[in-house]
């Protein structure tokens, strides 16, 4: 999963966020940063009732946050959503010796992102076309 300080910086830098069932985020600076949420029709939570596991089915959350702005919320995009964004650029990704590369391709030049996972690999690859700014390698 994409770290939420990555992500914030995504945020920061304007990549914008289309919410649909699926999407992690976060809601920082609320006491709750550790909490990853998921958009879902349906709330379904697992209970244990003896030996046995069921499925819980809930309409609705009955919880302090009602709603919040989406701008509160921080996306936590998923290695495919953000192999998407690169769209056109992206030329490939290599593991090697617990790292990833993402490769790019822009005006022509091949640039080449380090990471310790693919998916900040992902991310860092963004941010850098939509900073244009050099990313240092995450460790």
């Amino acid at each position: 999963m994409i770290s939420v300080g990555l992500a914030l910086r995504l945020q920061a830098a304007g990549v914008r966020w289309q919410p649909t069932r699926g999407d992690r985020f976060v809601l920082p600076h609320r006491d709750m940063d550790e909490e990853v949420f998921v958009l879902s029709d349906l709330s379904v939570e697992t209970h244990e009732i003896g030996s046995t596991t069921v499925l819980g089915f809930n309409g609705a959350v009955e919880w302090a946050l009602d709603a919040v702005e989406l701008h509160e919320a921080v996306w936590l995009p998923t290695e495919g959503q953000l192999r998407g964004l690169l769209a056109g650029t992206f030329v490939r990704l290599e593991a090697e010796d617990s790292r990833y590369t993402v490769a790019l391709r822009v005006a022509g030049q091949e640039i080449r992102i380090e990471a310790a996972d693919a998916v900040e690999a992902y991310g860092l690859a963004l941010l850098h076309l939509v900073t244009g700014e050099p990313i240092a390698t995450s460790s």
